[in-house]
C-alpha cells in the first residue's frame, strides 16, 4: 500500500474513534441537549424516553427529602445508557404524598410536598404527549415511590397516540422492593431490618447512589425507634456495597423489561 492510501486509511480510522467516543460521551438527559440536538438524537433513532418520577417526602432523621429524586434520576441514567436509544426526561419531584388537611401518610413530618392525584396524573399525561410530539416512540413512566404506582397505570393505559406507546412497567418498583429484599434475605437481613421505609434496604441504595444523601452520624450506632421516627426498618447497618446489590438488580429487571415492550418497534 503506498503512503497516500496509508494516511486515508489513518484518517479514517482516527474519525471513526472520535465518532464513537463521542456517541459514547453523549449526555442521556433531556435537559442537557439543545433543540436541533434533540432532534438530531431521534431522527438517529432514540426512541425511547423515559420519565423518571420520585417525591420529595421525609426519610428519617438520617435521610434527606429529595432521597426519592436524586435515585431515580441515576438509575434512570444507567438504564438509558444501558438501553442505548433512549433520554431521560427531568425528574418530576411532586407528587401525591398524602392528605394536607388533616396531614396523613408523610405529610405528618416536616418537608414532605404533596399535590392531589388528579394534577399529579395530569401532569404525567402532559409530559408524555409532549414527547410523543417530538418524536419519541414509547415514552416510559419510571416510579420510584408506591404510592402513586396505580396513577402511572391508569396514565399509561389513558394517553394513546398514533406511533407513540406509554408504558408503566412494574418492574422497576418491583426490583427495587421485592427482588431487593429477596438479595439481602439471601445474605442473612431479616425483614424488620431491611423495612419498608428508610430501613437498611432503602438507606443502602441512597448511600449506592450518592452517600451524601444520608447522615453519617445516624448510621452505626444505637438508637431508638422513637429516635427515628418516620423509619420502618433499621438503617445502621446500611452500606454502599449492600446498596449496589440492589441498584444493579434494578437495572437489569428494569432494561430487559423495557426491551420487551418496545422490541416489537
Amino acid at each position: 500500500m503506498s503512503e497516500s492510501p496509508r494516511r486515508w486509511l489513518a484518517a479514517l480510522c482516527a474519525l471513526a474513534s472520535l465518532a464513537a467516543t463521542a456517541a459514547h460521551a453523549a449526555p442521556v438527559q433531556l435537559e442537557a441537549l439543545t433543540s436541533t440536538e434533540l432532534r438530531a438524537r431521534v431522527a438517529a433513532g432514540t426512541t425511547i424516553a423515559l420519565v423518571p418520577i420520585g417525591g420529595t417526602e421525609q426519610n428519617g432523621p438520617h435521610m434527606v427529602l429529595g432521597k426519592h429524586n436524586v435515585r431515580v434520576r441515576a438509575l434512570a441514567e444507567q438504564i438509558a445508557e444501558r438501553l442505548g436509544n433512549a433520554l431521560v426526561a427531568p425528574v418530576i419531584a411532586y407528587v401525591p404524598e398524602g392528605s394536607i388537611e388533616p396531614p396523613q401518610s408523610h405529610m405528618r413530618f416536616p418537608g414532605t410536598l404533596s399535590i392531589p392525584e388528579p394534577a399529579f396524573e395530569a401532569m404525567l399525561e402532559g409530559a408524555a404527549l409532549s414527547l410523543c410530539h417530538h418524536g419519541l416512540r414509547d415514552v416510559v413512566l419510571l416510579g420510584d415511590h408506591g404510592g402513586y404506582q396505580k396513577s402511572l397505570q391508569r396514565v399509561a393505559a389513558r394517553v394513546r397516540r398514533d406511533g407513540c406507546r406509554v408504558h408503566a412497567p412494574p418492574e422497576y418498583y418491583r426490583a427495587s422492593q421485592d427482588g431487593y429484599a429477596k438479595l439481602l434475605g439471601e445474605r442473612g437481613y431479616e425483614s424488620a431490618e431491611r423495612g419498608q421505609h428508610a430501613g437498611l434496604a432503602d438507606t443502602s441504595l441512597a448511600l449506592a447512589i450518592d452517600p451524601a444523601l444520608v447522615r453519617p452520624e445516624w448510621l452505626g450506632r444505637r438508637s431508638t425507634p422513637a429516635e427515628r421516627p418516620g423509619v420502618t426498618g433499621d438503617p445502621r447497618r446500611a452500606s454502599a456495597e449492600l446498596g449496589r446489590l440492589g441498584v444493579a438488580h434494578i437495572v437489569e429487571a428494569t432494561v430487559a423489561a423495557i426491551r420487551e415492550r418496545t422490541g416489537a418497534r
